[in-house]
């Protein structure tokens, strides 16, 4: 067997047999295949596609490749949920308290921020002595006393996707829905859970642009966990403007904080409430999303969640008087008002210009070198839908020197759309698709 033919066979559209497909991975892994043969696949599969079978082989192989994460003494039913990326996004740190307020265990590997996206590990480090687990015994030990263990992606895990996405990455084959499905689901499935969620953003503040391009990598993604036997649930979300009012990593345990409290904005709580229901659901604890959704609020009310969330960061070493006090979080020295220039209705607020305006702050990085700021951010004041009259406050920048300032100003000026005409406020679900459930 030649890996030319393997090519070749991929480039003329034929559906590769799994002895071609295990070929040419485990020589790629084994340093018999170089990368410029690897490039010429992943630009032939860009191109073709990979029928749900090869796709299911192709996962399997990523999973294979490193160690996986099994629970051994975990009583919690354990879900785990991804999400494709956004601006605000910060529902990992809210779920934590309500999961485990169901004895819903979850257990994922989380990364850092890269871009005008924000990652979770940057958000959690906002609090002074929080730490992460450095091996997998200390992430089970974790998630058997907390309910929830995240640590930072792991080398171990999936090491052949680390090395096909650092190729994709300079071969301009990111975009293949195939190859971000068993990225993703490799990831996923080498940790062990009874069920997945996967929240896949819409928009453009998010990867998939379209909602189109969306489900497709929903099914791709559905299609695997049907081959593996997991139950999973696809939740095709809003990101044409930012989640929530907070962005920045401070702002944003902040705003997690207090949507736990039952204070939080609108959008994001809508989210939070429906992730959990469906994990409830996938769980067998409730028959549909309404019901699920009742719990949810029964639950926020009753300051469990709140308290579950506490007890998690002070497992990790931060301190859960933080919930109470948020001047022991990180807080930026000054603060800019972006008021508006007319009167109006707001139209739109474009999620990727908001990201970068804290991005160019410090809050974000645009490459892997460079150090955060969890103090910055940007705080919004209003969302697509909302009135506005003339030198009314759009969003707060929240920033520690002048250096970036009067860029981030612009992309927060040209991030809002402001009509004469009253519009609608953005739906927050568009669909939801499951399997095995």
């Amino acid at each position: 067997m030649r890996a030319v033919d393997i090519i070749q066979n991929k480039r003329d559209g034929k559906i590769l047999s799994k002895e071609e497909i295990s070929f040419f991975l485990d020589g790629y892994l084994n340093e018999k295949i170089p990368d410029y043969q690897m490039s010429a696949f992943l630009m032939a599969v860009y191109f073709k596609g990979m029928c749900k079978e090869e796709l299911e082989i192709f996962t399997e192989k990523m999973v294979n490749s490193g160690e996986s994460i099994k629970f051994t003494g975990v009583e919690n039913f354990l879900i785990d949920k991804h999400s494709t990326g956004g601006v605000g996004d910060k529902t990992t740190i809210a779920l934590a308290g309500l999961f485990a307020s169901f004895n819903i265990g979850t257990a994922k590997l989380s990364g850092r921020g890269l871009g005008h996206t924000g990652g979770t590990i940057d958000k959690f480090e906002s609090i002074k002595g929080f730490t992460f687990p450095k091996s997998k015994e200390e992430l089970i030990k974790m998630t058997n006393i907390t309910g929830t263990g995240i640590m930072e992606a792991s080398n171990k895990i999936v090491p052949l996707d680390k090395k096909i996405y650092a190729l994709r990455d300079v071969t301009a084959t990111v975009q293949s829905i195939p190859l971000i499905a068993s990225s993703i689901m490799s990831k996923k499935l080498a940790i062990y859970s009874d069920g997945l969620i996967l929240d896949v953003k819409v928009g453009s503040g998010a990867f998939m642009k379209n909602i189109d391009s969306a489900r497709q990598l929903a099914k791709s993604m559905l299609d695997i966990g049907e081959g593996f036997k997991r139950k999973v649930a696809a939740v095709l979300t809003n990101m044409d403007e930012p989640l929530g009012l907070a962005v920045g990593n401070s702002n944003e345990v902040i705003e997690a904080i207090e949507t736990l409290k039952g204070r939080g904005p609108k959008d994001f709580t809508e989210l939070v409430e429906t992730l959990t229901a469906v994990a409830l659901m996938i769980k067998g604890d409730v028959k549909d999303l309404e019901e699920g959704k009742k719990k949810v609020r029964e639950v926020i009310e009753s300051g469990k969640a709140i308290k579950h969330l506490k007890d998690f960061i002070e497992y990790a070493g931060g301190d859960p008087n933080l919930t109470e006090d948020y001047s022991l979080l990180p807080r930026a020295k000054y603060e800019y008002l972006i008021k508006s220039g007319k009167s109006g209705w707001v139209q739109g607020i474009e999620a990727e210009k908001i990201g970068k305006a804290g991005m160019v702050l410090g809050a974000g990085r645009e490459t892997k070198e460079e150090v955060i700021d969890h103090s910055v951010g940007v705080i919004l004041c209003k969302k697509t839908g909302d009135p506005v009259k003339k030198g009314e406050v759009l969003g707060k920048l929240q920033y520690n020197n002048e250096k970036n300032l009067d860029t981030s100003i612009n992309f927060i000026k040209e991030a809002f759309t402001i009509s004469d005409k009253k519009t609608l406020e953005k739906k927050v679900i568009f669909e939801i698709h499951t399997v095995n459930i």
